[in-house]
């Protein structure tokens, strides 16, 4: 099931230039025991790459089914995932999560604890994903969505899902994995 196509976001190996003086920038290992980093060879200017941080909402309507859309882009395009994408600088993860609902299917939803958190090797993105309950709106795609469905939990379209972090937050959820929301 692993996403092996290359993600956006893991291009660490494109960057050439420095972003604070123009140098070039080499790959080194600055410490035995982590990965090497582009340092600049002119200012000496360590190029950390950080994760993505991302958030995904499992969203279950009035009718106690859960909202997937289908992917208008890449990765995944044409796949089902839950509403989520990357979170703002300087935004809290819940307003990301709530914000990203609303915009790609529609819904307004009150969050009702924290699903789980994904990690991969070798991958940028980092998925916090929420639990959900809609609480107004309209169930429409953005234009990052091919369409919208709700699916009972015994019809979920497991072999048509995007990420495993998809397959993985939807299983957490339905086994009743949920950790309260810390205000």
């Amino acid at each position: 099931m692993a996403d092996t196509a290359p993600h956006p976001h893991d291009d660490a190996h494109l960057y050439r230039f420095c972003p604070r003086c123009g140098g070039e920038l080499v790959r080194r290992t600055l410490r035995a025991a982590e990965p090497a980093r582009p340092v600049c060879t002119r200012c000496g200017f360590v190029f950390y790459i950080d994760p993505k941080i991302a958030v995904g909402t499992i969203i279950r309507t009035a009718a106690q089914r859960l909202v997937l859309v289908r992917r208008a882009i890449e990765p995944g395009y044409g796949k089902w995932v839950f509403p989520g994408g990357y979170v703002d600088r300087g935004e809290t993860l819940t307003a990301a999560a709530v914000r990203e609902a609303r915009e790609e299917c529609g819904l307004d939803v009150r969050l009702n604890g924290l699903v789980n958190i994904y990690s991969y090797a070798g991958r940028a993105p980092v998925i916090v994903v929420y639990a959900a309950v809609a609480l107004g709106g309209t169930l429409c795609p953005d234009e990052e969505c091919l369409e919208t469905a709700e699916f009972a939990a015994d019809a979920l379209p497991w072999h048509e899902l995007a990420f495993d972090s998809t397959h993985e937050g939807l299983r957490d959820y339905l086994a009743g994995l949920l950790h309260p929301l810390q205000h």
